[in-house]
């Protein structure tokens, strides 16, 4: 190559050619972002290193103290105290020994695994006192997802379509932000260890013994164990719940499969009963607390004294006693599929093997008889239930179905007052074809949480389409009233439950005959907001007639006279109803084996 050949390849190589179109000839390199970002805080630490060196500790500290509180978080608590967070957590000491053996790489991707585990392990001991505080259990991760859906339903009825998107939009958020930084935290805890071989190996030592001596001495701090191991334990229980709730299902399925009035004939179910109007009524979340907290007591005890002086005036007779129910705080279908099965329905599993089956519901047994016409009114319903098969309803009145106008009241689609009325327009009223009896099925729902805006009773003739409640509704308080204060939730409760007892009796006073039957309970007590976190799970349950024999064929139970069951009086599981009541009307047994 000449000399001149030479010096122009030279300025080729020195200024990169010009291309006509951008994808020929050498590129320039760019850096990677993360690259770059480095360089970035790099030069500006080393810029401002005492800033920089406070930041790192700082960061360093609140790293700990994010996976510390994570391991040492309580699942079995409905509320967070400070103490429970200042104790020594098993993990962090195992974690930590495993870490510091660890070469980078594999350390480094434990760490970030454990950190996302942990972070699933917060977010479900967080579901656990959620659950606890609500429905009286802690989170089944098999049974609860579906849950999810009705507790946005919920919320969207109570606080809005815009905030609960809202509200929802944020708690994922949080979520995966919990998960990333427990991640992180996680890392850089592990990368200090390993940059301080010798003084983490030392700390790791002495944290070991120390847990081992707070745990052999059981040394507490304000009641709580120094010595803490929940992570672990609840990794443990989670792990024991899901083994048990699928031994659970197997076994249920063999019970729903024998029932002792399974073969029983049509003719020798509930012959005492043929040409009565039979109606059974829940009431929602009218549970033991209404009757006997002390402050809800007074306003609920004297309405039921009050109603039951109006019923005797009008001929009407009534027992009660206590029920316990096979749910709390909400899922009521489990209240309702337990009185009317005779099988204690616990879970969301239980519910669809029992309504996927034949087992005889107490309703069914009406229509089984062919004496009885069978309707269910639900204003809660407001989707397709198929439920109604197992339930032996000819026709069901959902939310739809009762021409209500007015405004809803919270999660209520409308006041038990007027769903009473479409009953009594739409059905009681009108006599059943080929002269049967009818036996119906009522779900009432104005004592829903969360307990705010209360309709009020207004005259019975005045209801109309229920527009009428529009200028009561809007009087009323609005749900946060009883979302953020337990005292407020208490009375609004009480007072929920003395509208929704005075509209039903109120109704049986006006438009019950001589043969009317009316069975009425509630099918869970209200949450720990209004029930408390150490309530019972007892539902009263009343049986109110104007035939005197009728409620002779009661006399063994021992129920209290009136509709206010004494506190002594007895108490029965939810699931003994069934066939305590199909045996006291002269129902014959004919037991069908799975």
């Amino acid at each position: 190559m000449s000399t001149r050949e030479s010096a122009v390849a030279e300025a080729e190589e020195a200024e990169p050619e010009q291309s006509a179109t951008p994808l020929s000839g050498p590129r320039r390199p760019f850096p990677r972002p993360w690259t770059a970002c480095r360089a970035w805080v790099r030069r500006r630490r080393e810029a401002h290193p005492t800033a920089a060196q406070a930041l790192s500790v700082t960061v360093t500290v609140l790293a700990a103290a994010l996976v510390i509180a994570a391991l040492v978080m309580p699942n079995s608590v409905v509320r967070l105290e400070p103490e429970q967070f200042v104790r020594i957590p098993a993990e962090a000491v195992i974690g930590a020994a495993v870490m510091i053996a660890l070469p980078r790489r594999p350390r480094v991707v434990l760490a970030a695994v454990s950190g996302v585990a942990l972070g699933a392990m917060t977010v479900l001991n967080a579901l656990d006192m959620g659950f606890k505080q609500y429905l009286g259990r802690g989170f089944n991760v098999v049974l609860d997802w579906s849950l999810f859906g009705d507790a946005e339903s919920y919320l969207e009825d109570s606080l809005g379509r815009t905030k609960t998107l809202v509200a929802v939009a944020g708690v994922i958020t949080a979520v995966l932000l919990l998960f990333v930084l427990l991640a992180l935290s996680v890392v850089r805890l592990s990368n200090l260890l390993a940059r301080h071989t010798a003084v983490a190996t030392r700390g790791t030592l002495v944290a070991g013994v120390v847990w081992i001596t707070c745990s052999s001495l059981g040394l507490q701090l304000s009641g709580v164990p120094l010595a803490s191991d929940s992570t672990a334990g609840a990794l443990k229980t989670q792990a024991h719940l899901v083994s048990a709730t699928l031994k659970d299902e197997a076994e249920f399925e063999k019970v729903a499969k024998v029932d002792a009035f399974g073969n029983t004939p049509g003719s020798q179910l509930v012959p005492d009963l043929r040409g009565k109007d039979m109606i059974f009524t829940f009431i929602e979340s009218y549970g033991r607390s209404a009757i006997e907290d002390p402050l809800m007591a007074p306003g609920v005890d004297a309405t039921l004294d009050a109603r039951t002086k109006a019923l005797a005036k009008a001929g009407f007779h009534a027992r009660s006693g206590w029920l316990t129910s096979a749910t709390y705080g909400g899922s009521s279908w489990l209240g309702h599929s337990t009185t009317m099965s005779g099988l204690w329905i616990s879970n969301q599993q239980r519910y669809r093997t029992v309504m996927a089956s034949d087992h005889l519901s107490l309703t069914e047994a009406f229509r089984k008889t062919g004496a009885f016409d069978t309707v269910g009114v639900m204003p809660g319903v407001v989707k397709a239930w198929p439920e109604q098969k197992w339930y032996g309803l000819d026709k069901v009145y959902n939310a739809f179905g009762l021409g209500y106008k007015g405004p809803k009241f919270s999660w209520s689609t409308m006041p038990d007052q007027y769903t009473l009325q479409q009953y009594q327009d739409r059905v009681h009223s009108k006599k059943p074809a080929d002269g049967k009896s009818r036996m119906s099925f009522l779900i009432l729902t104005s004592s829903h949480q969360p307990w705010a805006p209360i309709p009020k009773m207004v005259p019975w003739n005045q209801l109309g389409d229920g527009s009428i409640f529009n200028g009561i509704e809007k009087a009323g308080n609005p749900s946060s009233y009883t979302l953020t204060d337990d005292t407020h939730s208490k009375v609004e409760y009480g007072k929920s439950v003395q509208y929704s007892v005075t509209a039903l009796t109120e109704w049986l006073e006006r438009y019950g005959n001589e043969n009317t039957v009316l069975v009425f309970l509630g099918d869970h007590q209200p949450n720990a907001h209004a029930s408390g976190n150490h309530a019972s799970r007892d539902v009263p349950i009343s049986i109110v007639a104007k035939d005197p024999k009728l409620l002779d064929k009661i006399a063994s139970w021992n129920w209290t006279d009136g509709l206010r069951p004494a506190h002594n009086a007895p108490v029965w599981k939810m699931s003994a109803f069934r066939d305590r009541f199909l045996t006291a009307f002269g129902s014959t047994p004919h037991p069908k084996k799975g």
